[in-house]
C-alpha cells in the first residue's frame, strides 16, 4: 500500500423532484491521509452516503453527479477505477452484502478474479486476510454461506475481503450497525488495528459519536448536503463550532448522561 492521500474534490450530487433539481450533496470535499481515520459524520439524510457512493460512481437510480473529482497522490482517477483496486468498501448490516446461495469462497474468487488476481494467488490472499481479520479456521469458513455465520463473522469477512484487494483506503459505512456492543468493540479495535499496522486511510461514515470517539483522528460533519465543519476529533467534542456539530455532541453526551463532561 503505497499511496498517501485521497482528495475528494468539489462533489456535487442532485435529483429531479417535480422536475426540478434538488441538490442532495453540494460541492463536498475531503481529504484522507494514509494511516487516517476521517469521520464523516452528520443526520439521517445530510448527504454522507450519497457523497461515498458519488466517489465510487454507484449513486442509486434517480440521482447524479454534477461536478466534483477523485484523485490519489495528485493523480484525478475514473471513478468506476477506484473501487477495490484503490478503495475498498465495507457496509452495514453485512448479511444483506452476501448471496445467500453462494460461499464465502466464491464470494472472495469473484472480488479478486474481477481485480485480474490469479486464482492461486488470490486464495492465499484470502487466507491470509481471513486471518488478519480475527477469525480462526480460514478453510473451513469459507465452505460457510452467509446463513451459517453470526453478524460479526460476516463483519469481519467483510472486512477480509477488503483487505484481499490491498486496497490503500477504505470507506467504512456504519460499520457497526446492527451489531451488539461487544462485537461493536471488536469491529471497531479491528479497524484501529488494521489503520496503525497496515497504514490503512479509512472514511469512517456514521452518525455515532461513540464511535467517532473511540477511532477517528478528524472529523468532518455535514449537514443539508455541505461540510459545516472540519477540526481534529478532540476540538469536535471539546470546542464544537458549528450549531450542528454543537447538537450532535449535546445529544450525545445527554444520551449517556454525561453532559458535565463538556464542561
Amino acid at each position: 500500500m503505497t499511496s498517501s492521500t485521497l482528495a475528494i474534490e468539489g462533489i456535487s450530487v442532485e435529483t429531479a423532484r417535480h422536475g426540478s433539481p434538488l441538490v442532495l450533496v453540494d460541492n463536498v470535499s475531503l481529504i484522507l491521509g494514509a494511516g487516517e481515520v476521517l469521520a464523516l459524520v452528520g443526520a439521517n439524510g445530510s448527504g454522507k452516503s450519497l457523497t461515498c457512493a458519488a466517489s465510487l460512481d454507484v449513486l442509486p437510480p434517480g440521482t447524479r453527479m454534477t461536478s466534483g473529482s477523485v484523485s490519489i497522490d495528485g493523480s484525478v482517477l475514473q471513478r468506476s477505477m477506484l473501487r477495490a483496486r484503490h478503495i475498498a468498501t465495507i457496509m452495514q448490516n453485512p448479511r444483506s452484502a452476501f448471496n445467500p446461495v453462494r460461499t464465502m469462497q466464491e464470494h472472495a474468487r469473484e472480488t479478486l478474479s474481477a481485480l485480474g488476481i490469479p486464482k492461486a494467488e488470490g486464495d492465499q490472499r484470502i487466507l491470509q486476510a481471513i486471518r488478519a481479520s480475527g477469525l480462526d479456521e480460514p478453510e473451513r469458513l469459507l465452505r460457510l454461506h452467509s446463513f451459517e455465520m453470526s453478524g460479526g463473522m460476516l463483519q469481519r469477512m467483510m472486512i477480509a475481503l477488503a483487505l484481499a484487494t490491498e486496497a490503500p483506503f477504505l470507506f467504512a459505512d456504519e460499520p457497526t450497525t446492527d451489531l451488539d456492543l461487544i462485537v461493536q468493540r471488536e469491529i471497531l479495535d479491528l479497524l484501529d488495528h488494521l489503520k496503525r499496522e497496515r497504514r490503512l486511510g479509512i472514511l469512517l461514515v456514521t452518525h455515532d459519536m461513540g464511535v467517532v470517539a473511540k477511532l477517528a483522528d478528524r472529523v468532518a460533519v455535514m449537514d443539508g448536503g455541505r461540510i459545516v465543519e472540519t477540526a481534529p476529533v478532540a476540538d469536535i467534542f471539546l470546542a464544537p463550532r458549528h450549531v450542528t456539530t454543537q447538537r450532535l455532541v449535546e445529544a450525545h453526551l445527554s444520551l449517556y448522561n454525561l453532559s458535565g463532561v463538556a464542561a
